[in-house]
């Protein structure tokens, strides 16, 4: 394990998105998507996804320069067409149509196709905050997840964020796969050669396995819950909602169709749509409530949730976002801790391009 400070990891990706023919605005915005989830600890969805990106774009599966437009309106609702951008560009676009409309009229719907990996959910919902509006962000994924009863993988595992603002509070901030555990985390473990806790994973006949490679060796993900006892019917349900909002209403790819994340699988023939898909919401807290009323009872409620008795064993209640924003304060200082076989994959990338890690 080795520490990096922020700005030398922001100028590596910043020059390799550069490399790979993005244009300045876009690489910024990319690599800044790309960070937040480093700093917010969620090391599936940052820096160590870079390389992945690379080898879509030599793929031709992703479009350095995409003409990134809105295809479809209504006052309060979009289509955007992300041209085969890097989600990681083509998310924010979509999210600020879907602040702009929520401006003029209350509420703002954007579904979008034709797009790829967005990074994490909350980034683009939290860009709603400071709007004093509550944002919504999902997007379908990677088919890698069996429905509840199922051994085909059909879903992905298929985020939802929702970011509401606070006054003198933290905002509430949930960023949530609707699996029992994203497919970053058995990366992780993968590199760490740890097994997964049981409820992560099936292997390819269905059967529960703790084997970390239970998915590269056929297996499939679990949805949240990990078995019909648990509840699994319940994430299978959420996972479905994401991908139907993401990509049957805009007219990406979705279910089993959605395009895969690693450049050594090709997509589906016969695809049902465009790339991948997203949605996102934005609300105006003055649409419903004077927005000064409304924070101070979030601070209310985000108070008394804080200050609920914990269980034997545990310091204190956590509210979504807590976490997140702790480890974000504590790394902007000391660093981002990346494992050494990410630190020998950029090293190598970078090497390649010709950009120094």
């Amino acid at each position: 394990m080795q520490t990096f400070a922020y700005d030398h990891l922001y100028r590596f990706t910043y020059d390799m998105l550069i490399q790979i023919g993005c244009p300045e605005a876009d690489a910024k915005i990319g690599t800044e998507v790309l960070l937040s989830a480093d700093l917010r600890g969620v090391d599936s969805h940052g820096v160590a996804r870079l390389s992945g990106y690379v080898r879509l774009w030599e793929k031709g599966r992703i479009n350095a320069t995409p003409n990134v437009r809105v295809t479809y309106e209504t006052p309060s609702t979009a289509v955007v067409d992300g041209d085969g951008g890097l989600g990681l560009v083509v998310a924010p676009f979509a999210m600020k149509v879907a602040i702009e409309k929520a401006k003029n009229v209350g509420t703002g719907w954007v579904s979008v196709k034709n797009s790829n990996h967005y990074g994490i959910a909350g980034y683009h919902a939290m860009m709603a905050l400071e709007h004093d509006m509550i944002g919504i962000s999902l997007t379908n994924a990677s088919p890698l997840v069996a429905p509840t009863f199922s051994k085909e993988r059909l879903l992905g595992t298929n985020p939802i964020s929702v970011a509401i603002p606070a006054k003198d509070q933290p905002p509430f901030v949930a960023d949530m796969a609707t699996t029992t555990a994203a497919n970053g985390k058995l990366e992780i473990l993968q590199r760490k050669g740890l097994d997964t806790p049981t409820g992560w994973v099936q292997d390819k006949d269905g059967s529960p396995t703790t084997s970390a490679n239970g998915v590269k060796d056929g297996g499939a993900l679990l949805p949240l819950g990990g078995d019909r006892e648990h509840g699994s019917h319940k994430g299978y349900a959420l996972g479905a909602i994401v991908d139907i909002f993401s990509a049957v209403l805009s007219g990406a790819n979705y279910g089993p169709w959605v395009p895969p994340f690693v450049a050594f699988l090709d997509p589906l023939p016969n695809l049902v749509g465009e790339g991948i898909g997203h949605f996102f919401g934005a609300m105006r807290v003055d649409a419903f409530r004077p927005a000064d009323e409304f924070k101070s009872h979030m601070d209310n409620w985000i108070t008394r949730f804080r200050s609920a008795t914990p269980t034997p064993g545990n310091e204190k209640v956590l509210i979504p976002g807590d976490p997140e924003r702790e480890l974000e304060s504590i790394r902007r200082t000391e660093g981002i801790p990346l494992l050494d076989p990410v630190v020998k994959d950029l090293t190598q990338l970078g090497e390649r391009f010709g950009v120094k890690f």
